[in-house]
């Protein structure tokens, strides 16, 4: 008799205790999901967070096929990672710190991924839970000690940038004194809002469209003068519009402006990334012959 030969079996994610960790997750932190999603829709700095899980997750499904050939190997260091999560967010309750709270969400969720998967699954999955941390507002406190340098920044790069293309302009702090109109640099015209939006974008494009690692810590970092120079160009735009005419500074012109900027900053990033690229791929031409 031929001897029948079974085939291995795949690999099966415990779904019941997926289940109900998700179910216990939701439970606990549907108050903060949806205070979550409350903020987006009313902070325009926050208006990327939609995207953020939709990405991670989208991320998480294309890894789908290895995450289902790993063998589910239960690591018990993660019970002390979602204790650390339950007891972050009920400190963060008692102290009404939403920072707190908020953050205690992903620590949950990557605890419960290392307790129930293992800590290979952890690893699949460590980009994605790393980037759901863009879904969350930054504290008021850092908030406000990195929004004022970017108001000052913006409005001197503004000046120099006027004042070579020969348009009278004043400085005194964060204004602009110009002779049609005074331009007030406020906290909405710091450029937080297109740096928090584009070092997401930076993070998700480097990691579709380039492998090497250190290249996509090189287009993470280039998202920072970027996106200064990106909004300083914006205040420029509006000083030399609003010597034509005062009411393009602000209304629905001035709005649009921002997203036509935050697009250009965004082609920039692109443009240096395959700048980058071709340049490594000369010199490695170069190093070969």
């Amino acid at each position: 008799m031929t001897p029948v030969v079974e085939a291995p079996r795949k690999p099966q994610l415990p779904w019941t205790q997926v289940a109900w960790f998700g179910a216990l997750v939701v439970a606990c932190y549907a108050p903060i999901i949806f205070n979550l999603a409350r903020q987006w829709s009313t902070d325009d700095d926050m208006g990327h967070g939609f995207f953020v899980p939709i990405i991670s997750g989208f991320i998480v499904w294309q890894r789908r096929a290895e995450l289902a050939a790993i063998k589910p190997r239960p690591n018990m260091w993660g019970l002390p990672v979602v204790i650390w999560g339950a007891v972050q967010l009920f400190l963060g309750t008692l102290g009404v710190e939403l920072f707190t709270t908020r953050i205690a969400l992903i620590v949950t969720l990557a605890g419960t991924v290392l307790l129930l998967g293992g800590s290979h699954m952890f690893r699949k999955v460590a980009f994605p839970i790393f980037l759901l941390l863009f879904m969350v507002p930054i504290p008021s406190v850092i908030y406000n000690s990195i929004t004022f340098p970017l108001q000052i920044l913006a409005t001197k790069l503004a000046d120099n940038a006027l004042d070579l293309l020969g348009v009278p302009v004043l400085r005194d702090g964060n204004i602009l004194t110009l002779p049609n109109q005074t331009l007030s640099v406020v906290e909405a015209c710091s450029g937080i809002r297109s740096l928090l939006s584009l070092t997401f974008l930076s993070l998700v494009y480097g990691y579709f469209f380039e492998r090497k690692r250190w290249i996509r810590v090189v287009l993470f970092l280039a998202t920072i003068p970027i996106a200064i120079i990106a909004n300083g160009s914006r205040v420029t735009i509006t000083g030399i519009l609003t010597q034509v005419k005062p009411e393009l500074a602000e209304g629905f012109f001035h709005e649009s402006t921002g997203w036509v900027i935050f697009m250009i900053a965004l082609a920039i990033l692109i443009l240096f990334h395959q700048a980058v690229v071709r340049t490594v791929n000369f010199r490695n031409r170069r190093t070969a012959a």
